[in-house]
């Protein structure tokens, strides 16, 4: 098994729902190479392994989300059973459920992936705060260029209300010609 093809399609199944991230059982079982009624079915025998906070069955109107914002979630639409979702720790879980060699496999590529993006979500915070930062510093200085330019264009406006219109000379050489 290629473990980038199989982190990348590991990641890409990974969502945010109730602040968390969570994979769907559907997925899990596509993975695990499992239909999804025999992998809930191993969770329900082993109900006193999956809290809440390991596993959940989303409402109505988060599934509806789903559907409505992922294309591959379409079949659900018409699903009369709202699909359960794993938190992290449920995953982790599940390979105490699951006994398969290929279960075994992907259950390490998901803790993998799931250490990855933890990994690249404390990079991703700490470039946030330096643009943050940045932003900070730079509107500060940006605000003293403004003001500066805006005195610019003030003078410049009382200077041109001085020279604005016809200047007579005192020694009136032009009279005629006007």
């Amino acid at each position: 098994m290629n473990e980038l093809v199989l982190q990348g399609e590991i990641s890409s199944k990974i969502l945010t729902l109730r602040s968390q991230q969570v994979m769907l059982d559907r997925d899990l079982a596509e993975l695990y190479h499992v239909e999804t009624k025999v992998l809930n079915q191993a969770v329900k025998r082993n109900s006193k392994r999956f809290p809440s906070d390991f596993l959940f069955q989303v409402n109505d109107k988060e599934k509806n989300e789903l559907v409505t914002n992922c294309d591959r979630f379409k079949m659900l639409k018409h699903s009369t059973v709202n699909p359960y979702v794993f938190t992290e720790e449920g995953i982790y879980m599940l390979a105490a459920v699951l006994k398969s060699d290929i279960a075994i496999e992907v259950n390490i590529e998901i803790i993998r992936t799931f250490k990855k993006l933890r990994e690249f979500s404390k990079h991703y915070n700490t470039l946030a705060k330096k643009i943050m930062e940045l932003e900070r510093k730079n509107d500060k200085q940006f605000k003293e260029i403004f003001k500066k330019l805006d005195n610019i264009v003030q003078d410049t406006q009382k200077t041109d209300e001085k020279i604005m219109g016809f200047i007579k000379p005192e020694n009136n050489y032009y009279e005629g010609y006007v």
